[in-house]
């Protein structure tokens, strides 16, 4: 059996590969993708995977030069397979035993890249995934992070409302003069892109919980590491707010944020505390 060995990198960098399927990932979201990327270390490899022969990839062609992604070409050399998905698999694999690289990003929507995401986590390297919200869900808890490409987009969604969101008008209670509005593939109450999400208030009290000392108090950085480890989809700005420490401190009648101190970089030491509201 082949075995992978790890190269050390003498500048300390975190190295990963992106590895995009054309098929199941859309060209508006490649900015904010590839910035998202730069907070997890440095992308020195860029790949995309894809028919490009086809009208259907257009917007990515006009792309892939000016973010210096290399593409993949792959005909689609039999009616309902999928050589794309094939090609991303084979050369993940081959990059994996390279030894090169101290993580990947698996960018799609497709289940299909599971059992991807659990090997190459085998391995040791840390697996970012990037889809839409559609993303099967095995294939979310498979990653060591999951983030949804929706909130890479240029429109920031709105700030979570204080009011409950039954209060709002679902999509089927209006009509048409028409007629009702056409159904739609998902119910409402997974229709996850409309807008902020409500507050995951347990799963926080949990983090909180898992993290806090003997007097309640969970330093921000162990609390965020638990969400990410039992939650790998877990991200602030699906409620409306970029960072955790600005979504606690948003619901002041839940929680508690304190500063203790400084960091050796100048950063703030924050501390949070559940409340019983």
């Amino acid at each position: 059996m082949k075995t992978r060995t790890h190269v050390a990198h003498d500048d300390g960098q975190h190295r990963l590969a992106v590895l995009i399927d054309a098929d199941n990932a859309q060209a508006s979201v490649i900015e904010g993708l590839l910035a998202e990327v730069a907070k997890y270390g440095l992308a020195s490899v860029k790949r995309i995977y894809g028919d490009f022969t086809t009208q259907q990839q257009g917007q990515w062609k006009k792309v892939l030069l000016k973010h210096s992604i290399s593409p993949v070409q792959q005909f689609a050399y039999t009616s309902g397979k999928n050589a794309t998905d094939s090609a991303l698999i084979i050369d993940a694999m081959d990059l994996m035993y390279t030894g090169r690289f101290d993580g990947m990003c698996l960018v799609s929507s497709d289940s299909d890249f599971t059992r991807l995401a659990q090997r190459l986590r085998e391995e040791g390297l840390t697996v970012y995934g990037f889809g839409e919200h559609k993303t099967p869900d095995p294939f979310v808890q498979a990653c060591d992070k999951f983030i949804y490409t929706e909130v890479l987009r240029a429109e920031a969604p709105e700030p979570v409302s204080e009011k409950p969101l039954a209060a709002a008008k679902r999509p089927q209670d209006v009509q048409s003069k028409a007629g009702p509005l056409p159904e739609s593939s998902n119910p409402p109450s997974e229709n996850k892109s409309a807008g902020p999400l409500p507050l995951p208030l347990d799963l926080l009290r949990q983090a909180i919980e898992e993290a806090s000392d003997e007097e309640g108090w969970a330093h921000l950085g162990p609390m965020g590491t638990y969400l990410n480890k039992i939650k790998p989809n877990f991200d602030p700005r699906l409620y409306g707010q970029k960072k955790l420490s600005d979504l606690l401190r948003k619901h002041p009648k839940y929680f508690s944020v304190v500063e203790r101190g400084t960091t050796a970089t100048g950063g703030k030491v924050l501390y949070v505390k559940a409340l019983a509201g």
